[in-house]
């Protein structure tokens, strides 16, 4: 790679830190929701799940779209409309507000501007070096948890949460936009099909409704819906958890940046790797990581321990960052063809439904029993049958 596929790679990864350091700074969000509103935590909890389901189901349009049109068109009006959704998160006053404004609007935008194309341009730009190309932009989402959460917690503790929205609404838009203008003017045109080589061509040639047929594919969509299910259980309760069993709330926030710093350090080492050792493998190591987070988190609020909860922080960082990076490219090496866009929209639905119903669940298991040990248990469950399915692929490959 030249000068130039790192700065663009650069630039997708600086977007994806905007767009996703909204994302998982709901986390710190869902505390100052709670003082000022007073609402029930599985209300809160769904306005993050709205969100994730709404953004999952745009996803497929998203990605589709790139597979047609300039991707970086999609950054510019993704930049500009999270500027207005982000304002207008600020005046909220219902559940209704919170679940319109930013449960749709600001997911939409952000799905204008996200994951899914960043991951086809990704896609169509790089051959050889795929999975570092994929944890390379993915990291961007790690750097929007170190530096954007903490500053975000900081912005509320100085000015409010509702000038923290507007202020964000301001950055969104002089920094997204002239990045989606750049990406633009050097999109690559021409399909998937003509850069890549493909790991499983029985595959790789199949449209969407070809691939609706193979066993294969509604393992990794499975894949994807459980391992999210799991990951952002955790990436929503965290915080709320260990302020409640007496961790201050900025050390909170400092717990997701540290997930995020650790997560890049997933994204990029577990890209390189998977580009020498079977993804697969890769998946499984890194999930076996997440779920040892859940057991020291669980002792970390019980001891309410610092040193815990940030150890806790570096194996959910490590750990979610398999099912964020790696899922992708395993998903292009079996049908990385013409379709991909498409094909790989459906498997991000299936990890925005994962994402959207595990933090409900949580919220609706903690409001029943006054406790989060359930909702652990729940997220355990689905990071196994998520492990299963990938196990499943793996095996599958070689029929």
């Amino acid at each position: 790679m030249d000068k130039n596929d790192y700065l663009k790679l650069f630039l997708i990864a600086t977007v994806l830190a905007l767009a996703y350091g909204i994302w998982y700074s709901y986390s710190v969000f869902l505390v100052a929701f709670d003082e000022t509103f007073n609402w029930s935590r599985s209300t809160l909890a769904a306005g993050f799940s709205i969100f994730a389901l709404v953004h999952g189901i745009t996803n497929p349009v998203s990605s589709a779209l790139c597979d047609r049109i300039n991707s970086g068109i999609l950054v510019v009006a993704g930049g500009f409309c999270i500027s207005i959704s982000l304002l207008m998160v600020s005046f909220i006053r219902t559940p209704f507000d919170l679940f319109l404004f930013f449960g749709v609007f600001t997911a939409i935008s952000v799905s204008m501007c996200g994951w899914g194309p960043s991951l086809v341009q990704v896609q169509r730009s790089f051959k050889d070096n795929l999975g570092f190309a994929i944890g390379f932009v993915s990291s961007g989402i790690g750097v929007g948890m170190v530096l954007a959460v903490p500053l975000i917690q900081l912005c509320i503790d100085t000015f409010g949460w509702r000038n923290c929205f507007r202020i964000l609404s301001v950055v969104t838009f002089i920094i997204i936009i002239p990045i989606g203008l750049f990406l633009t003017k050097n999109f690559v045109a021409g399909l998937s099909s003509q850069s890549l080589n493909y790991k499983n061509p029985k595959t790789s040639s199949l449209n969407l409704s070809q691939a609706f047929k193979t066993g294969q594919f509604w393992l990794l969509v499975s894949l994807y819906f459980f391992g999210s299910m799991g990951a952002q259980t955790l990436h929503v309760h965290q915080v709320v958890y260990l302020v409640e069993k007496g961790i201050s709330p900025i050390v909170g926030a400092s717990v997701v940046s540290v997930v995020g710093l650790s997560s890049i350090f997933g994204k990029l080492v577990g890209g390189y790797l998977s580009d020498k050792v079977e993804r697969e493998k890769v998946f499984i190591a890194g999930n076996i990581i997440l779920i040892c987070g859940i057991f020291v988190l669980y002792f970390a609020g019980e001891n309410a321990s610092v040193p815990l909860a940030f150890i806790f922080a570096i194996c959910l960082g490590i750990g979610y960052s398999s099912t964020a990076a790696i899922a992708p490219a395993i998903i292009s090496d079996h049908f990385g063809g013409k379709h991909f866009g498409k094909i790989l929209g459906i498997g991000l639905f299936g990890g925005a439904s994962g994402a959207a119903i595990g933090p409900f669940v949580a919220g609706e298991l903690f409001d029943s029993f006054g406790n989060y040990k359930l909702a652990f248990i729940f997220a355990v469950a689905s990071i196994l049958i998520a492990l299963l399915c990938c196990t499943l692929v793996r095996l599958n490959k070689y029929k």
